[in-house]
């Protein structure tokens, strides 16, 4: 994994974190919603005694837990690239990569922060992708986010070769 995707992780998860909320609130407007009754001539051979909203009610509960994961490990993964990121010395240089992996800050956000142009910020950020040292196990994969930080208790990076 190249330093740049490493730090990239926890941007990529928090999108997809804001996108199962985005689905909660859909779930939650269906499950309020009132259906409208069907006039239509209805065969059916048994009956369900569930209330229509119901399966709309499990499936918010379920994306509510997978949500709750989802942030204990951004969480994790945010102190995780910290930490990495801290290792740099340049403090322009580590200004920049915060801004952008831990702020998710725009290339003009972060130029306006540090009073630089554009092309200045990029070579910063260049640079300080040479010198981020990529742990060699990450301790969170963000495609199965099933163990929550709190029970990993975060352990340091093991850093190696880039």
């Amino acid at each position: 994994m190249t330093a740049k995707e490493y730090l990239s992780q926890a941007y990529r998860l928090d999108q997809r974190i804001n996108s199962n909320i985005e689905e909660v609130t859909m779930l939650r407007e269906m499950a309020s919603s009132i259906s409208s009754p069907s006039w239509g001539e209805k065969v059916q051979t048994s009956r369900s005694t569930e209330a229509p909203f119901v399966r709309s009610l499990e499936k918010i509960m379920d994306l509510e837990g997978t949500i709750n994961k989802e942030i204990d490990t951004l969480v994790c993964l945010k102190k995780q690239i910290r930490t990495v990121i801290e290792a740099v010395q340049n403090t322009d240089e580590r200004l920049v990569l915060r801004y952008r992996y831990i702020h998710n800050c725009t290339w003009e956000q972060i130029g306006n922060e540090l009073n630089a142009d554009a092309r200045t910020i990029r070579r910063w950020h260049g640079e300080a992708l040479l010198k981020v040292k990529v742990p060699r196990k990450s301790h969170h994969n963000i495609n199965a986010p099933e163990m929550p930080c709190f029970v990993r208790r975060c352990p340091p990076p093991h850093y190696g070769m880039i």
